[in-house]
């Protein structure tokens, strides 16, 4: 019940068009690195590939610890049909034919509101990756950066009683020098991460071939997520 009600506030805030990469709600995007210097980590998630078998999920809740009803990743299932509109291949309106999935979770903003709101300190930019995260030591459970967030992606842990949100592992997995949870749980090679900064990066090559977009671009928020849309063939 809790991740249904976790995903709603998801989709509240982002609009349920940019799941299906509408025109107003994503945007595509070009390498915009400007202090090469420093690691940007991003992590490209690859609709083309994604099976929906939320695996990324399950390893994701071990790696953290995450009390029971909560994710900092979830998968949402988008139809293939359109309101009002047959499927070109079964005919039905609102059909499964397209299994199509969508990575739910914090977006990892360069300009992150949530760091910007918090008056204590405890949101905010790891010094040396760049990536936003929590001190659980310093958070007072005000909830400014729930509230801020303009994606939903963040929430109070019950266990911790301080706010959380995906870090891409950066305690548990990224600090011992391996690849966020879901990364490497996914058997699709559906989740790509990285160093964008880095010319030699796998996900720099990638992104430099693909065509990737980001979620809301309007907020001005320049999320380190990013989504290769599916690519229908045939229709």
């Amino acid at each position: 019940m809790s991740e249904n009600i976790e995903r709603r506030r998801f989709l509240k805030g982002v609009g349920a068009a940019s799941l299906i990469w509408g025109p107003m709600g994503c945007t595509s995007v070009e390498d915009d690195s400007s202090n090469t210097n420093k690691p940007h980590y991003v992590m490209v998630f690859d609709q083309n590939k994604c099976t929906g078998c939320g695996e990324c999920k399950l390893a994701c809740n071990t790696a953290n610890n995450l009390p029971e009803g909560k994710s900092k990743c979830l998968m949402e299932h988008q139809s293939g049909g359109v309101e009002g509109k047959a499927c070109p291949h079964c005919g039905k309106d609102k059909c499964n034919c397209e299994r199509k999935f969508v990575r739910v979770s914090c977006q990892q903003c360069k300009n992150a509101p949530c760091v910007s709101v918090c008056p204590t300190g405890a949101a905010h930019r790891d010094p040396k990756t760049g990536i936003v995260t929590m001190d659980k030591s310093k958070c007072a459970g005000c909830k400014y950066c729930i509230g801020a967030c303009p994606y939903n992606a963040r929430f109070i842990n019950e266990d911790t009683n301080v706010a959380d949100n995906c870090d891409f592992c950066l305690s548990s997995k990224l600090s011992k020098g391996e690849l966020p949870a879901c990364v490497q749980l996914c058997k699709y090679d559906a989740l790509v991460f990285g160093d964008i900064n880095d010319p030699n990066s796998y996900v720099n090559k990638l992104l430099a071939v693909k065509d990737s977009v980001r979620m809301k671009p309007q907020f001005g928020t320049e999320p380190s997520l990013r989504y290769i849309p599916v690519v229908k063939l045939g229709v």
